[in-house]
């Protein structure tokens, strides 16, 4: 709590008086000092301490702002930590007693995940880190293609904020000049022949320009594409008012309503891939979508559907 308290105010990248700290934090000078050097260690944070000044952050940061979002989602439940370890299992943890929809934001992930077990770089206040629970009340049918609508409300927001075009390549990622920039998790909580729901895990890369971490494939972020920070509070609003939209779109008419949308914005159209189906490799050339959001490839002349959680999509020309 202090140390959240602390980092608010230095937020703004300005100096600030060890008093200063320590009254708005309701601690003691010396307590400033070693919360602080906490949060530089913990969370990789740059900190300069200047005898007659006081403390700032090399960086500015955008903190999320729980009160305003929830004030403009009245109706959703919206919850914000500081450090947790992923907000996917945070999400599931609470299904058990908080029914979807539901929302969780985090400032940093000690175990943020990607698809097929890859870590997630989740560095303090840069980034975007969200899992929107969504009730599943119309049959499993209502999962067809989901992390395809997601990847394309994420679409929608990034043209909203940043004014930006990013693309699409099935089934979960965002892409920017070919590299990703957002990426879609999703899991299934409770019995699908009974009740239960869909937690939609999305990671977008909005103000990270370095990192420490190896990362396995070419990325980028809002801020490197633009040169400008992006307010996360201002980006979180729009992902939540664009997945309202597609996923009530996606509830009542299914993913075959988004389909042709979605293929406008398709980085890898017409491309030649190499699909990996478990531990066989399928070659061809990217021809559209199925109904249920399945990839179709011409494939030695014939047009196949391919679905699936495991299923790995690279380019041909890709080592």
């Amino acid at each position: 709590m202090y140390m959240l308290k602390l980092l608010t105010l230095l937020a703004d990248g300005n100096f600030h008086s060890g008093n200063e700290l320590g009254v708005a934090a309701g601690i003691s000078r010396a307590a400033v000092w070693k919360r602080l050097q906490g949060a530089t260690a913990e969370f990789g944070l740059e900190l300069q301490s200047v005898p007659g000044k006081g403390y700032r952050l090399s960086h500015p940061l955008s903190l999320i702002n729980l009160n305003a979002l929830q004030a403009n989602f009245p109706y959703l439940p919206i919850f914000a930590y500081d450090s947790i370890s992923s907000t996917n299992e945070y999400a599931k943890k609470m299904l058990a007693t908080q029914p979807a929809p539901l929302a969780i934001f985090a400032e940093h992930q000690t175990l943020g995940r990607g698809r097929r077990g890859r870590k997630w770089n989740s560095p303090y206040a840069q980034n975007l880190y969200l899992s929107y629970a969504w009730p599943v009340t119309r049959g499993m049918a209502q999962i067809d293609g989901l992390s395809l609508v997601a990847g394309l409300a994420v679409v929608r927001a990034v043209e909203q904020v940043v004014g930006t075009t990013a693309q699409l390549k099935w089934p979960n990622d965002v892409l920017i000049n070919n590299a990703k920039v957002a990426g879609i998790l999703l899991e299934l909580v409770g019995d699908p022949a009974d009740l239960c729901s869909v937690v939609i895990g999305i990671g977008v890369n909005l103000n990270m320009t370095s990192t420490n971490q190896a990362i396995d494939q070419e990325w980028t972020s809002l801020a490197l594409e633009t040169g400008k920070q992006v307010d996360r509070t201002q980006f979180a609003q729009s992902v939540l008012e664009s997945l309202d939209v597609y996923l009530e779109k996606q509830k009542n008419y299914g993913f075959s309503s988004l389909k042709n949308e979605w293929l406008s914005v398709h980085g890898w159209q017409g491309r030649e891939v190499v699909l990996s189906v478990g531990n066989e490799l399928v070659q061809g050339r990217i021809t559209g979508l199925g109904d249920k959001g399945e990839i179709c490839l011409l494939v030695d002349g014939q047009e196949r559907l391919f679905i699936g959680g495991e299923l790995s999509l690279r380019l041909h020309d890709d080592p």
